[in-house]
């Protein structure tokens, strides 16, 4: 319809999106008209019970003093998530945007959830959580090779006199055993 724009919101927190309705007197209907997906907006309007059927309540932007306000545009060869379910492989080609697919922020969310109960289970029960070290010059495990971490690029980290980021060679730990033993 002429004159009227439904916008599906999503802040990523739920599978569910809120409508809002976008009416032509509405302030900056003709610029979010133009938008795609994953552009960025801000609605003032009124939240009203929805006439349409799989929602309760929808925004309605009506009247002139109801605005949508563009934040952020989105150039869709840039940014591909369009509105459709995408493959697991499509989506570990663009790592960056995999939180916005529903299968990712769901899998966050229930970790989410894990974790905090884990946590919370311990902490209840006077358990510290204990922060070991990411970098160490120790081989906890003796199980393999470590990952070096040098401020040299690979080749040079191969000779005699590579300059070392701590002073002296530092690995990726394999373990945090030794730190709380």
């Amino acid at each position: 319809q002429k004159g009227l724009a439904f916008l599906k919101v999503n802040d990523g927190s739920t599978f569910k999106e809120l409508q809002a309705v976008v009416m032509a007197d509405s302030a900056g209907f003709e610029e979010v008209c133009t938008q795609g997906t994953g552009a960025s907006v801000r609605i003032e309007g009124v939240v009203v019970e929805s006439p349409a059927k799989g929602q309760e309540v929808e925004i309605s932007c009506s009247t002139a003093e109801d605005r949508v306000e563009v934040i952020g545009t989105v150039d869709s060869k840039v940014y591909p998530l369009a509105k459709k379910k995408h493959s697991i492989e499509f989506l570990r080609e663009i790592a960056h945007l995999r939180p916005r697919a529903n299968l990712i922020s769901a899998t966050s969310r229930v970790r989410n959830a894990l974790a905090t109960g884990t946590h919370r289970f311990f902490q209840d029960r006077g358990f510290l959580y204990v922060h070991t070290p990411i970098i160490t010059t120790a081989d906890c495990e003796g199980a393999g090779e470590m990952f070096r971490v040098t401020a040299e690029s690979p080749e040079a980290e191969k000779s005699a006199d590579a300059e070392e980021f701590f002073g002296r060679p530092a690995y990726l730990t394999v373990s945090g055993q030794l730190a709380v033993e």
